[in-house]
């Protein structure tokens, strides 16, 4: 890879203690559009995504005691949580960062719908940094849930897909 491997900057990931706080400041006060959210049951994640001119911003909540989440706001406190950038290939991009001596970790190749890796924070000046591939458009709204059910806890991810728990009602649709 003799260019550069960044396509653009997708999101800035800013952890949060309680995302109903979180969600009053950015979406009903600075008034980002909701985009997209669930729960990460594998993680222990709650995610909320928001629109703004020109950039969207990732809202993380843990959901456990337990999520690594959890442990990087008990050690750095909530606030900027990491920088996401989309890229063509993730494989070819671990592959450039090592010709740069820039070890990569958490790489995970198996979903089409979301491909990633990540720098460690101790390379980059203090910043996590996520390099990205997906098939997904990640800049339009998802139809099929509500920011309502996302906070109520009946949106979980399945494949990196946002979809209604199975069992939980149908999604309240209500504007976002």
């Amino acid at each position: 890879m003799s260019k550069r491997p960044i396509g653009k900057v997708d999101h800035i990931g800013i952890a949060v203690p309680d995302m109903d706080q979180a969600v009053q400041l950015f979406h009903e006060i600075l008034g980002g559009r909701f985009l997209n959210g669930g729960d990460n049951d594998t993680t222990g994640i709650r995610l909320v995504h928001f629109d703004f001119p020109g950039f969207k911003i990732e809202l993380m909540q843990p959901l456990r005691d337990d999520s690594i989440l959890a442990e990087s706001i008990r050690k750095r406190g909530p606030g900027f949580h990491h920088l996401t950038f989309m890229v063509d290939d993730v494989a070819k991009t671990v592959e450039y960062l090592h010709t740069h001596d820039l070890p990569t970790t958490g790489t995970d190749l198996s979903s089409a719908n979301w491909s990633e890796t990540f720098l460690r924070p101790s390379a980059t000046f203090g910043a996590l940094l996520q390099f990205v591939s997906s098939q997904l458009r990640w800049d339009v709204p998802n139809e099929a849930v509500s920011l309502e059910d996302v906070l109520a806890g009946k949106v979980v991810w399945q494949d990196y897909i946002a979809c209604l728990r199975p069992g939980a009602t149908t999604p309240t649709t209500h504007p976002q």
